[in-house]
This record gives C-alpha cells, sequence and structure tokens, in this order.
C-alpha cells in the first residue's frame, strides 16, 4: 500500500466517524471538491468544513462503505457504498482522488444515475 492509498483510507475513516478536524487534515488548503465532468462544488478548507458539518449535522448515521479502491500513486479511485441511515437507502458513489504533496487536492465525484 502506497502513502497515497494510506491517506485516502484515513480520510474515509474520518469521514464515516464524522471526525470533521481529522478528515480535514487530509486535504490541501486549496482542495477542490468537485462533481466529475462538472464545475467546482467546494474550494478551500473552509468551504470543505461547511459542506461536511452541514452534511453530519443533516445525517448523523451518514457512512461509506469501501468496495474497491484502485491506487494509482498520485491518483486513487474508490467505488463507495454510501448510507444516509442504518436501512436507508444505499448509493453508489466514484472517488477520484488527486493527491499533491502528500494531501487530497482534488476529489471529483460520480454518483450512479446522474452521470
Amino acid at each position: 500500500m502506497s502513502a497515497s492509498f494510506d491517506l485516502v483510507q484515513r480520510q474515509l475513516e474520518a469521514y464515516n466517524s464524522q471526525d470533521v478536524d481529522a478528515f480535514l487534515s487530509c486535504y490541501a488548503d486549496d482542495a477542490e471538491l468537485a462533481t466529475l465532468n462538472g464545475g467546482v462544488n467546494q474550494k478551500g478548507l473552509d468551504a470543505i468544513r461547511k459542506r461536511h458539518e452541514d452534511l453530519f449535522a443533516q445525517f448523523p448515521q451518514n457512512r461509506a462503505k469501501l468496495v474497491n479502491r484502485i491506487d494509482l500513486g498520485t491518483t486513487v479511485i474508490d467505488h463507495e457504498a454510501v448510507e444516509r441511515s442504518p436501512g436507508g437507502e444505499t448509493f453508489e458513489v466514484a472517488a477520484i482522488y488527486t493527491i499533491r504533496d502528500g494531501k487530497i487536492a482534488r476529489v471529483d465525484f460520480a454518483r450512479a444515475g446522474t452521470v
């Protein structure tokens, strides 16, 4: 496993424990969250913090289960199954992480049925 693999795994674990500070520690100061083939939705740690604080407040039992991970060095691709609440709707997401200088610089998301 590479440092990029470990970084993305730490980020996923922080996401699932809803630890925003640990989650953000994995991201570059100027990181971007984007829709695949679309625009940037959040840019910078403040915007990413707000998005995740709001998400975790709305869905306190939200969890992402890793289905598969491809490690290409500075790019890591996750296939995840996300469940907002136990027994609730599960949807699939592809997350494409771009790693720069040991931090996540960009994530492009594709949700099943939306690309």
